[in-house]
């Protein structure tokens, strides 16, 4: 009798109970890693995007990259230089601490502090100051007309976290150091981290306590690191996982004839680019002593003028890419059609122009490369070198990781003499690109200047048009900024690349110019 009662029990227990919630798990790969779970670490497109899933801007992008509010509910300028942020209330961590204006004023001191490589982005800021719990005045040097634009990248730490776990600072990925940061999380944001595996996975799951209302039905991210392109390739169409964030251009005419599978594209803000060190007296890495090359404009010009653009889209890209002469393109403010000319490829006046230099039988040097981090990177790197070869420049390919990469050519060291790079302004503005790779080297200024281009003019025009609030003004030095840039050829810019993503067909998803990836807009489900 008393067994029979429990059976009973137990029976009405599970015929009353709840169905359990559908579990909807989303499984997706890259061919790289995130690098590092610190929102400061380094200022690349990947990172940034994979850890606004946990850390949340005071201002973010919206399905159309227009701005609007996030950890800021409503904002005014006080001054043509403060900056009133009111802060969203009832916001917490994900351990369960308050979001107050304390975070963000650390949040902007550490992002701007020695170890931080984002703080370009608030290269405007001269301070940040707590009016009351929800309250925070940020004051710029001087009026900023892209000041919001320019902090949508900035996630928001807890500061309590932060000092009880030693990680006030940010540790600098250039050398290779970590703190607790570097491989834990804790947010404001949809998601917060369960488990870190560097080069392999990542394990994200939703935050019960969002403010905000959930898009996504996830109940679990797996982020897996397929470096292979087959590999991550086969894992899609079997089924193993169900979206890959880099497509090799080769295999999207398959996958979009692949029932289930869909393939998302469109041109992407990122600009594809070489450059070359002109400031050492000498070359870490080339055979010639005592000079050089790369300070002769007619070297660099013979670089542009052997580089086959067309043919590097074509081939290498399958079509997938736009040449380009400019170093920002189409959909960043100030770029302009007129002024976007490609050079003419002209192997034979490459030549001339290396033996005018004082090089007719060319020269050897190393073209740093990553081939993890950008479409085809090693394989454009790989054409690169054999068009040089015909102008008798011989180069010694060096292709690494991107976690590698990075280290070795960003500051402080800057240990290249000549490499690729790419850069997407996260303000959709051409000054982002001018103040982060052509400006000179200074504090956060020219930060990703690798090469240290540098021209005076050039430097005047940046900082006018930080401040320079008449569109008209700011256009025409937007413009004779780029002629400056263009005429002494400072970089080699090559191509804007075509955002390839493939998924299941049962994934909802948002794709994005700026190549960002918010978890919040992804469903599974018809």
């Amino acid at each position: 009798m008393k067994r029979s009662f429990l059976a009973a029990a137990l029976f009405a227990a599970t015929a009353f109970a709840a169905p359990p919630a559908q579990a909807n798990l989303f499984r997706w790969a890259n061919d790289g890693d995130v690098n590092s779970m610190d929102p400061y670490a380094r200022q690349e497109t990947f990172l940034l995007s994979f850890m606004q899933n946990v850390y949340e801007p005071l201002v973010r992008r919206n399905r159309q990259l227009q701005v609007e509010a996030s950890l800021a509910e409503r904002w005014e300028q006080t001054a043509p230089t403060v900056w009133r942020f009111h802060l969203r209330r009832g916001v917490t961590f994900t351990d369960g601490t308050p979001f107050t204006a304390d975070d963000v004023v650390f949040s902007i001191v550490r992002a701007k502090a020695q170890g931080s490589n984002v703080g370009g982005s608030l290269a405007s800021v001269k301070e940040a100051r707590r009016v009351d719990d929800h309250t925070v005045d940020v004051e710029t040097h001087a009026p900023n007309p892209i000041f919001l634009e320019e902090i949508t990248g900035i996630g928001m730490m807890s500061r309590r976290w932060a000092e009880a776990n030693n990680a006030t600072r940010s540790a600098d990925l250039t050398t290779g150091a970590e703190n607790f940061a570097t491989r834990n999380a804790m947010g404001t944001g949809p998601f917060r981290l369960v488990s870190r595996e560097p080069d392999r996975r990542t394990v994200l799951a939703p935050n019960p306590g969002w403010w905000d209302r959930p898009e996504h039905n996830l109940t679990r991210v797996e982020f897996n690191v397929i470096a292979n392109d087959a590999t991550r390739i086969a894992a899609l169409l079997s089924g193993e996982v169900d979206m890959v964030y880099t497509v090799p251009p080769q295999d999207t005419d398959r996958l979009s004839r692949t029932p289930n599978i869909r393939v998302h594209q469109q041109a992407e803000l990122r600009t594809i680019y070489l450059g070359f060190d002109q400031m050492r007296p000498e070359l870490l890495k080339s055979d010639v002593r005592g000079r050089n090359p790369f300070q002769d404009i007619r070297v660099r010009q013979a670089f542009n003028h052997a580089i086959d653009r067309a043919a590097i889209v074509r081939t290498v890209m399958r079509g997938q890419a736009r040449p380009t002469g400019l170093m920002i393109g189409p959909g960043v403010n100030g770029h302009t059609t007129a002024g976007d000319q490609v050079a003419a490829y002209n192997p034979d006046l490459a030549r001339r122009l290396l033996a005018e230099a004082g090089y007719p039988q060319g020269f050897g040097v190393t073209l740093d490369c990553p081939n993890d981090r950008y479409v085809n990177d090693e394989a454009i790197c790989t054409a690169v070198v054999s068009m040089l070869a015909r102008i008798g420049v011989r180069v010694t390919l060096n292709a690494q990781t991107r976690a590698r990469y990075f280290a070795e050519i960003l500051g402080p060291r800057y240990n290249t003499s000549f490499y690729m790079l790419g850069w997407t302004p996260n303000t959709y503005d051409a000054h982002n690109a001018f103040f982060n790779l052509m400006a000179s080297r200074r504090g956060d200024r020219g930060l990703f200047n690798v090469g240290g281009f540098s021209n005076a003019r050039f430097d005047e025009l940046v900082t006018s048009m930080a401040v320079e609030t008449n569109p008209q003004a700011r256009q025409a030095m937007i413009e004779e900024a780029l002629k400056i840039h263009t005429d002494a050829v400072g970089h080699l810019p090559l191509h804007q690349q075509t955002v390839i993503w493939a998924a299941r067909s049962n994934i909802q998803l948002q794709q994005l110019a700026d190549n960002y990836f918010p978890l919040r807009f992804v469903r599974v489900g018809n």
